[in-house]
């Protein structure tokens, strides 16, 4: 049977029509699908910016779907979920991102620090110090070491702690050098609890020597010092504090005082005490501690007196009554207990950076951990 060529005038046609019918459908559905990833993407940022995080989430997950090899999507909705806690689903997204072989060298490190702060984050102190250490030697190396020295002082591992404070120093970060003498002194404390104080006291020693300007490490060896009998030492060591640290006298005027009539150097220790007050103003504790070295209780409490004058001082005038006599009934000593408890707030000490208030004088703050935040004043004084 011949074939008939006619079929071929009504076939050719008709193919070139269904293609090109087929290629305007594809086209179209091509444009509405690059036209709906902006649309999602924007709603997100809108959402963002109006600080509707879930409705973000969920916009920028529908762009996602429109986009999945779009990287950029992915460090968003990561940062997101952490930003609202939702670690699990944080750290699956930047897992996803490390598994994939298109990444660059770049986004691969920024992909690495993100799931890092994911780990630091949800508290999984290991896993972040693994994700930390990888990135040494990149591009994030300063913020890693900086998060890895936060880690060795939540860990208490303050070895590691003093090794990476020595190397951040001199970086972006500044100087990290009194951040190192507070983790040699919790070495030395260390040692001391060890019934190793002949280590501790050669470790604090060669401290001061190396970085005199540490109040803490003056205190801590002036405490080593009394603890083993050597309370001239520790006088001497307490002397240095006030010579390199003036500042923080008022955290040791008392250890002082008591120091200086333990060696019979009262003499000079109010010397020292008045030269300060002077130079600095009056202080509480400064104060207390003038008292304190007097012999004669009117001379005592007129040192109140001289404080009073200089500075009005709830405090310093409960003190002052302290030392006053008893009157015959009992209105005296109600007067006095009440003004003790409206004192009481007045003598803490205050965290200047969360605002957390103690009665103990915290070299880290245990609000915030932040070093050297507590001033060495009184609430009442600030």
């Amino acid at each position: 049977m011949a074939f008939d060529f006619a079929w071929l005038l009504w076939a050719l046609p008709l193919a070139f029509g269904l293609g090109w019918a087929a290629s305007r459908i594809d086209l179209r559905h091509w444009r509405l699908e690059s036209r709906a990833v902006p649309r999602a993407y924007f709603r997100g940022l809108s959402h963002l910016l109006n600080e509707q995080q879930d409705q973000a989430i969920d916009a920028l997950i529908e762009a996602a779907r429109h986009e999945p090899d779009a990287a950029e999507l992915h460090f968003a909705l990561g940062g997101l979920f952490r930003r609202r806690g939702d670690y699990d689903r944080a750290v699956r997204v930047h897992q996803h991102l490390l598994a994939r072989a298109d990444l660059s060298s770049a986004e691969r490190e920024r992909a690495q620090h993100a799931l890092a702060l994911d780990f630091l984050k949800a508290g999984l102190l290991d896993r972040a110090e693994a994700a930390f250490e990888a990135l040494l030697g990149t591009r994030y190396d300063a913020e890693a070491r900086l998060a890895l020295l936060g880690i060795h002082e939540r860990a208490r591992d303050w070895a590691r702690a003093a090794e990476m404070a020595q190397a951040l120093e001199g970086g972006p970060h500044g100087s990290f050098r009194l951040r190192l003498a507070h983790h040699r002194c919790e070495q030395a404390l260390a040692l001391q609890r060890q019934g190793r104080t002949g280590d501790a006291l050669a470790l604090l020693e060669a401290l001061v020597q190396q970085i005199p300007a540490s109040a803490r490490a003056w205190v801590t060896l002036a405490e080593v010092r009394q603890s083993l009998g050597q309370t001239e030492g520790a006088l001497a060591a307490l002397h240095g504090l006030r010579q390199h640290c003036p500042s923080h006298l008022p955290l040791v005027a008392h250890a002082l005082a008591q120091g200086a009539l333990l060696t019979g150097q009262a003499a000079d220790a109010q010397a020292a005490l008045r030269a300060w007050a002077a130079t600095y103003g009056p202080a509480l504790d400064v104060t207390q501690a003038l008292a304190v070295l007097e012999s004669d209780a009117a001379a005592a409490r007129a040192h109140y007196i001289d404080h009073l004058r200089q500075e009005p001082s709830l405090v310093a005038a409960t003190l002052w009554l302290a030392g006053a006599p008893l009157g015959a009934g009992d209105d005296d000593r109600l007067l006095r207990r009440a003004l003790e408890r409206a004192c009481e707030p007045l003598k803490r000490y205050r965290c200047a950076a969360c605002g957390f208030e103690s009665r103990q004088y915290f070299w880290q703050c245990p609000g915030c951990q932040g070093w050297d935040t507590y001033p060495p004043r009184r609430v009442e004084e600030l």
